[in-house]
């Protein structure tokens, strides 16, 4: 697996690609492979504060039940709302239309503490 380099990673497997003051929030194709077939997505609200380094959602699988940590401080904006209906896109397109959440960041200097493409393939020993 090649990992988009636009993108900039956590140790936790979550990515996030910012554009402008707003951070799209996704989890990696490591992730989904590892959790196996998703079947439910729990999400914050459009409102919701977020703490880069906290939970602030999780990924069930048949397999198991994974928390989701975000890469990011701020105020989560937009909620993908594909998910509630079809989780298993996120099996399909972890890096592309399957993002979680977009949140305004209230602090860009954390992006870096994260890893970038080569840094997280390297992480993953791949």
């Amino acid at each position: 697996m090649t990992y988009p380099e636009n993108l900039r990673y956590t140790k936790e497997h979550e990515w996030v690609a910012v554009d402008g003051d707003t951070g799209t929030v996704g989890i990696t194709f490591h992730a989904q492979k590892e959790l196996g077939d998703i079947v439910y997505v729990d999400l914050p609200k459009a409102g919701s504060a977020v703490e880069a380094g906290k939970t602030f959602g999780s990924v069930e699988s048949v397999k198991a039940v994974s928390d989701i940590y975000s890469p990011v401080t701020g105020e989560v904006v937009e909620v993908n709302s594909l998910l509630a209906d079809s989780p298993e896109k996120l099996n399909e397109d972890p890096h592309g239309d399957a993002w979680l959440v977009k949140i305004k960041l209230s602090n860009p200097g954390e992006l870096g503490g994260l890893m970038n493409a080569g840094d997280y393939t390297a992480y993953l020993g791949e």
